[in-house]
């Protein structure tokens, strides 16, 4: 839980910057080579039809069958273009392939063409069309084999050929026919789910990646508005309190001042360490963590002292969990509250921050008996105030499955009422 942002940020980067490789290296050298290069695949499939239907090309042209020839030459031809135009290459090559059957029966081509046309359309359209398709496409092919050619001529010359020898040989090549094409369909079929798992692999690590990058924006925003808003809030009161007492009272101004220039360094300290997240070229998060100690609350409080709020503080229940991301949640929480009491409560008269921890339970509650409201505050508030502190420290709670509610006090003045989860360590009491 400690890391979570952190981790997400991380794998959602990492994801981005390998799910490309690694879908690249599981195709193997030589898919990879005729994937990044469509144009030498088409022409492996036209040499590869070429060489199927090259004995009955030679046959054509020996027996002066030119348009048979042509036809055979012209389907090699369409198949360049099968994955640009799919639909249309199939209904081409089923008439080129019938009217070359007719012209030449029984040759070395029979329905090779379709196998490459029917594997294209069922890569580019969805299955039922692909199927409905491989119906189309087979059936004028297989019923002109099955019903209208009864046997090869050189068939006729042999003797002691059983009666129903043509009618079995002439099914047998139809099944084939359906056969053959059904499964060049089913590759295809095969291939687009295959490319559609990557393509939804693709977006996911492109929707996760897209999510760390938000919420590591968030991250940032939130921590330089904590840093900037506490900070300026701190130092401006300051300032003005050394104004006031520098003649009344030097040595408690000089207090005031080093207060003053040990918040600044603070605040600068904390902004190199922000900045130094946006330039690390790890690509891993750096921990956005102020705290060096569990003394850190302690001077937070120190300091607005210091800046002239009646602050108070109890602790009640054993200590905070010693989980430097969860203590960063509480000093924020604490921090923003407090910035918000300085920056607009009005007639203070007393602060109260009580921090209590019942088992996996932290309550922080931060109550003011002053005037003024969130809406108001004067010139400091219309200066400095965003709108994001509340939102920010509901943020922060929620990664620990916890609320922030805040509001006028029951008594006057403003509350602010934060529950965190802790189920880091189940041994620690």
């Amino acid at each position: 839980m400690t890391e979570a942002p952190q981790a997400r940020d991380a794998l959602a980067t990492a994801a981005d910057a390998s799910f490309a490789e690694i879908a690249q290296r599981r195709r193997g050298r030589v898919r990879r080579y005729f994937y990044e290069r469509p144009r030498a695949m088409d022409a492996v499939v036209v040499l590869c039809y070429v060489i199927l239907a090259l004995p009955t090309i030679i046959a054509s042209g020996s027996e002066g069958k030119w348009l048979a020839m042509s036809l055979l030459l012209l389907i090699a031809t369409v198949l360049a273009f099968r994955r640009r135009y799919p639909l249309q290459v199939v209904t081409a090559v089923v008439l080129f392939e019938v009217a070359a059957t007719i012209l030449n029966p029984w040759g070395s081509n029979v329905s090779a063409g379709l196998w490459f046309a029917l594997y294209a359309v069922a890569t580019a359209k969805k299955r039922p069309l692909a199927l409905l398709v491989f119906v189309a496409a087979s059936l004028p092919l297989s019923l002109l084999y099955l019903f209208m050619w009864t046997s090869p001529n050189n068939l006729d010359t042999l003797q002691d050929v059983p009666e129903n020898f043509h009618l079995i040989n002439n099914i047998a090549t139809a099944v084939t026919i359906m056969l053959s094409n059904l499964l060049a369909t089913g590759i295809g079929i095969s291939v687009r789910q295959r490319r559609e798992h990557e393509a939804e692999i693709a977006a996911w690590v492109a929707r996760t990646t897209q999510l760390g990058k938000v919420t590591e924006r968030n991250r940032i925003a939130r921590e330089m508005h904590d840093v900037v808003a506490h900070s300026l809030t701190v130092m401006i009161s300051l300032s003005d309190g050394a104004a006031v007492v520098v003649k009344k009272d030097p040595e408690r101004a000089g207090d005031v001042l080093n207060e003053l220039s040990r918040t600044g360094r603070a605040a600068l300290a904390d902004m190199r360490r922000v900045l130094g997240v946006l330039r690390d070229d790890s690509g891993r998060p750096a921990p956005l963590a102020p705290l060096e100690s569990g003394h850190n609350l302690g001077k937070l409080l120190d300091g607005f002292r210091t800046a002239g709020l009646p602050l108070h503080y109890a602790h009640t229940g054993p200590a905070l969990p010693a989980d430097p991301a969860f203590e960063l949640t509480v000093y924020r929480i604490v921090q923003e509250s407090l910035t918000n009491v300085l920056r607009y409560g009005r007639s203070l008269s007393r602060v109260d921050v009580q921090i209590t921890r019942d088992g996996d339970l932290v309550t922080i509650d931060v109550l003011d008996d002053g005037r003024g409201t969130r809406e108001g505050g004067g010139a400091l508030a219309s200066s400095i105030g965003s709108g994001q502190g509340i939102a920010g420290m509901s943020e922060r709670a929620g990664i620990y499955a916890g609320i922030v509610t805040a509001g006028p006090g029951k008594r006057g003045g403003w509350a602010v009422h934060a529950e965190l989860r802790w189920n880091g360590d189940k041994g620690e009491e």
